[in-house]
């Protein structure tokens, strides 16, 4: 056993004689893999990263509304109470699902942003399309496939805009683009939203950034207000209504007032007793409704949500993406190695010999 480990330690030292024979051979590979590495370094653009993070408040029970006012709710007809206990469908984990939307992804393509180094405004999908650099190795790819794909039928725009429900090809490739360069992270505990997003242009990420927690607000927003708002529409055209039909009857009551002041036949003095009766049921709907409206109110109110900004969007002038020294060093290592087995596997070829 002895034997065998220093016949193997010896063979070790052996390759690695045979190796350090051939420095100024490997120092080629070196100079070859330092070259590689520069260009290939200078050809992958920068990746810049922008996040917001944000927090979200909620509201339990009887949306967030006191005792005493769903009791005031009760009293004309409005069970506040019904809704105690129940989860909202949508809950955060389902916040980054929103992000893969092709509707939500596609109205971001008119966001107006602009270059760090170009403050002349353009469209996110302008900028996409014009600003956005390939490494160069990425281009015969490109051209292969513009070559080898079939003309698309003018379908996926309805008045100049994407149409979410009738994509073409490229516009699929442009949502894959947009898709894999935001997210959304959802902290399960403290629902805490981390929004992020990566582009070649540091200015372009932050106004990205920025522009997404805006929409994922109003996007909730609108979500968890929907009922409630179409309970103020309802009640505003109550109130209109029934403030309509009391107004008619007031000015029906006060003209036959002023002209029977003297009036003392009973046929003029019931009518004007119905109209008095009329107006004020008129009066008591109108007065119920308007308290209606104002609980509506106060329940859109109460529904909407708050967003507390824990972080905001800034500018980042340093690059995420991998530093260009670590992938010169990487093609340096790698030719090394390249050399190395070369000069092992020639030495063993003499050896056969």
């Amino acid at each position: 056993m002895e034997e065998k480990k220093k016949i193997s330690e010896i063979d070790f030292i052996h390759l690695a004689t045979i190796v350090l024979k051939q420095k100024m051979f490997l120092l080629r590979f070196a100079i070859a893999g330092l070259i590689v590495g520069v260009v290939v370094a200078l050809s992958i653009p920068k990746t810049f990263s922008a996040s917001v993070i944000l927090a979200p408040e909620f509201t339990s029970g009887t949306f967030g509304l006191s005792n005493s006012i769903s009791d005031l709710a009760s009293s004309f007809g409005i069970n506040l109470d019904g809704n105690k206990g129940s989860m909202d469908a949508l809950y955060p984990e389902l916040y980054p699902d929103i992000f893969e939307s092709t509707d939500f992804v596609s109205s971001l393509y008119d966001v107006p942003v602009r270059l760090q180094d170009d403050p002349s405004e353009r469209s996110y999908l302008e900028h996409l399309r014009k600003d956005t650099r390939l490494a160069w190795w990425n281009y015969p790819k490109v051209w292969i496939a513009q070559l080898l794909k079939p003309k698309e039928k003018q379908v996926g725009s309805v008045k100049g805009k994407v149409d979410p429900y009738a994509m073409s090809r490229t516009q699929w490739e442009i949502y894959d683009a947009v898709n894999s360069s935001i997210t959304c992270f959802v902290d399960k505990k403290t629902s805490v939203i981390t929004i992020s997003v990566l582009d070649q242009d540091p200015m372009v990420a932050a106004i990205l950034a920025d522009t997404l927690q805006l929409r994922l607000q109003e996007y909730i927003i609108n979500y968890r207000t929907s009922k409630a708002r179409n309970d103020l529409i309802y009640y505003q055209k109550i109130v209109s209504k029934a403030k309509g039909a009391y107004e008619q009857v007031r000015r029906q009551y006060v003209a036959l007032s002023d002209a029977n002041i003297d009036a003392s036949l009973k046929v003029v003095t019931s009518k004007i007793e119905d109209l008095e009766n009329d107006m004020q049921l008129k009066y008591n709907v109108y007065s119920q409704s308007l308290a209606q409206l104002k609980m509506a109110e106060a329940r859109l109110q109460e529904r909407t949500p708050a967003f507390t900004i824990i972080q905001p969007a800034k500018v980042n002038s340093k690059a995420v993406s991998t530093p260009r020294i670590v992938i010169v060093f990487i093609w340096i290592c790698l030719a090394i190695a390249a050399g190395m087995v070369y000069v092992l596997y020639k030495e063993y070829k003499k050896k056969e010999k």
